[in-house]
């Protein structure tokens, strides 16, 4: 296996299937001494993932009052 030039490596399919490793799945490097680890990081939940995609995407501009008036009718 070999790392390519932009640093990265292809983890082999049995590892991803042994341990869950999916698209978009964040990953830490532990290193110890000469070694160095991959395990599966923290994910963001689902409702949090949402949320993240959706940060910035509004069109229109309105205020918090604004907001409530509307959500309260």
């Amino acid at each position: 296996m070999r790392i390519t030039t932009k640093g990265q490596v292809t983890i082999p399919q049995e590892i991803r299937n042994r341990f869950g490793f999916l698209p978009n799945t964040q990953v830490e490097f532990e290193v110890t001494g000469n070694t160095v680890r991959l395990r599966k990081g923290k994910s963001p939940t689902r409702a949090k993932s949402a949320l993240i995609g959706l940060r910035g995407s509004a069109t229109v501009r309105m205020t918090t009052d604004q907001i409530l008036a509307l959500t309260r009718g």
